[in-house]
């Protein structure tokens, strides 16, 4: 029986989704201070859907996209977890929470013909590649 998508993930069935061994998982957990996912008693780790996406946003940026994670930090940083997280799946709708308190992010109407889903994926695709440049800029300057 399959669970639902709202469901929340072991670490085992994170690890599977996110393509990454749990190992991994933990390790970017000491690294990434936004990968928080619930912990039971005993230390079991059960992840949100929401954590699984940002786990495969962690992963494409450092593994395809080529950050280190200081870089992956600073994307943290600077553009915030909502942003980040379009990395790891710009086409599925995931709820986050507001950070720092900044209130909703500001909409604004697609173009007439033109998919949200298309333009979040545009979206991640130009911050990745704005992610990559500053990287080779801090490496260069």
């Amino acid at each position: 029986m399959a669970k639902s998508p709202d469901a929340f993930r072991t670490i085992s069935e994170a690890a599977d989704e996110v393509g990454a061994p749990q190992h991994v998982l933990r390790f970017w957990e000491t690294k990434f201070s936004f990968i928080t996912p619930l912990k039971r008693a005993g230390g079991r780790r059960f992840y949100r859907p929401q954590d699984v996406v940002v786990l495969k946003a962690v992963k494409r940026l450092l593994h395809k996209d080529g950050l280190t994670i200081k870089g992956v930090q600073r994307l943290h940083r600077e553009q915030g977890l909502k942003r980040l997280a379009a990395y790891g799946d710009p086409d599925e709708a995931v709820a986050f929470e507001p950070e720092g308190g900044a209130g909703p992010a500001p909409t604004t109407a697609a173009p007439a013909g033109v998919s949200s889903v298309r333009l979040r994926q545009v979206l991640a695709e130009l911050e990745g590649a704005k992610a990559r440049l500053e990287a080779v800029l801090s490496r260069t300057g």
